[in-house]
């Protein structure tokens, strides 16, 4: 489907299993992240992003096991993210058959890494993740370790810095939007959109399809989403869906 806007399932991952948290906080147990990916195999999932939630926070570090696996059944591109913290483990990713690498923390605890592994891999495979929650004055703050640390940026900077650092593209994330099934934060998407020239890949809210065009329209280059594509009906059962090809063709600007 080149040359539609990307349509990307995020899956988040903890201790190997596939969990879907709300406002970064809890685990709601989904399943067996392997089968996720057959699933979206099946359904001709454009591309994938896979984030370990805990590597970082628990220090477990960079799950290769769990990779290998992934590399070993995904017919798609696949981003990978958690507890990457340096070019070598970058490049042992990819060489595992990754097409993307995620920053998250490392970006702030060491930026010098996100320049480390541009050059390593190339910035169109670097990936810096960008988590927002909106202050009550006005505006937003960014953080990390599933939002328990503030990084004392707002989202403009920290999208702006991984720009020039090197980074290739930024997955903006929504920390209030997140699993509520509330459609994106389009300012928040707008503001950061603006100040970079990267791809930025909107997450966080979305209810339905009918979500993605405004995100789009807000200066998105491609839309992402974890819960709507895992979850289904009030009760939220775990039900794996995606768009059609021909959904996906509609949200083509005209």
């Amino acid at each position: 489907m080149s040359g539609f806007p990307r349509v990307i399932p995020v899956l988040l991952v903890s201790d190997g299993y596939l969990v879907k948290p709300v406002r970064f906080k809890g685990e709601h147990y989904i399943g067996d992240p392997i089968n996720a990916v057959r699933i979206f195999n099946e359904k001709q999932v454009d591309e994938l992003f896979i984030c370990d939630i805990d590597a970082t926070v628990k220090k477990t570090g960079v799950n290769y096991t769990l990779i290998e696996e992934i590399a070993s059944e995904a017919f798609m591109p696949v981003g990978y993210g958690g507890g990457v913290a340096s070019a070598a483990e970058a490049r042992r990713i990819t060489g595992i058959g990754i097409e993307k690498v995620v920053l998250g923390t490392a970006a702030l605890t060491n930026p010098e890494a996100i320049s480390e592994v541009a050059f390593a891999l190339g910035s169109s495979s670097t990936v810096v993740s960008v988590d927002a929650r909106r202050r009550l004055t006005g505006g937003w703050d960014t953080a990390v370790e599933r939002g328990r640390r503030k990084t004392g940026m707002t989202p403009v900077e920290a999208a702006r810095r991984a720009q020039e650092l090197g980074a290739g593209e930024v997955l903006l994330s929504s920390i209030d939007r997140e699993s509520t099934f509330s459609g994106f934060d389009l300012p928040l998407i707008e503001a950061v959109s603006q100040a970079v020239t990267v791809p930025v890949v909107a997450l966080g809210g979305a209810s339905g399809y009918d979500d993605f065009r405004p995100a789009l329209d807000a200066g998105a280059s491609a839309v992402a989403a974890g819960s709507m594509f895992v979850l289904n009906g009030k009760h939220r059962a775990v039900l794996i869906s995606y768009p059609t090809p021909s959904q996906v063709r509609a949200l083509s600007r005209p």
